[in-house]
């Protein structure tokens, strides 16, 4: 769990933001195959032919949304990741990795 004082909030500029939603959302179209809130966060599990795209998006969070802990595990299968949060951010995080209905 992250105990960051960082605000919850993205840095991405407003074209940043919309390219990366997308590609979440492409990738969970394709591989989400479960997603479970946590009492500190998100459980996301992938296929796991999606490990290089999931890296790549998880990257780009680690950055823009310091104030969650970003964990990809991949063994055992499936893939798993992992976010945390402290306060606020939990909320956030409920609120985010839906696909519309």
């Amino acid at each position: 769990m992250t105990t960051s004082p960082d605000p919850v909030a993205c840095t991405l500029t407003p074209a940043g933001l919309t390219a990366q939603a997308r590609r979440w959302e492409k990738l969970m179209g394709r591989a989400m195959t479960g997603r479970t809130e946590t009492r500190q966060g998100l459980r996301i599990c992938f296929r796991p032919d999606a490990a290089d795209e999931l890296r790549a998006l998880v990257a780009v969070e680690r950055t823009c949304c310091r104030w969650a802990a970003w964990t990809v595990e991949s063994s055992p299968a499936p893939l798993v990741l992992e976010v945390t949060a402290t306060a606020d951010g939990v909320t956030a995080l409920h609120a985010m990795f839906t696909l519309p209905a």
